[in-house]
């Protein structure tokens, strides 16, 4: 088979070592989602809670509500205990 360009060419890429898995083609930024596993939501939201913990730096009324949210899981372990 002869590839006439890199536009040709599909690319997959997975940021979690194959739990989610993305096609591109060629040299384009945009991905589309091929497939996701089970666990693979859990990591995104992961990862989305990273970005909120470093943005609360910069932004008091989040760091407050972070704040708010370690409260209520604290009392919510007591309980359970």
């Amino acid at each position: 088979m002869i590839i006439k360009s890199i536009e040709e060419i599909t690319v997959y890429e997975s940021p979690d070592g194959g739990k989610t898995i993305y096609a591109r083609k060629g040299n384009e930024k945009e991905k589309t989602l091929v497939h996701r596993s089970v666990g693979a939501a859990d990591y995104d939201r992961w990862i989305e809670w990273r970005q909120i913990l470093l943005t609360s730096k910069e932004v008091p009324a989040l760091a407050d509500l972070i704040e708010q949210a370690e409260m209520c899981y604290e009392l919510v372990k007591e309980e359970r205990s």
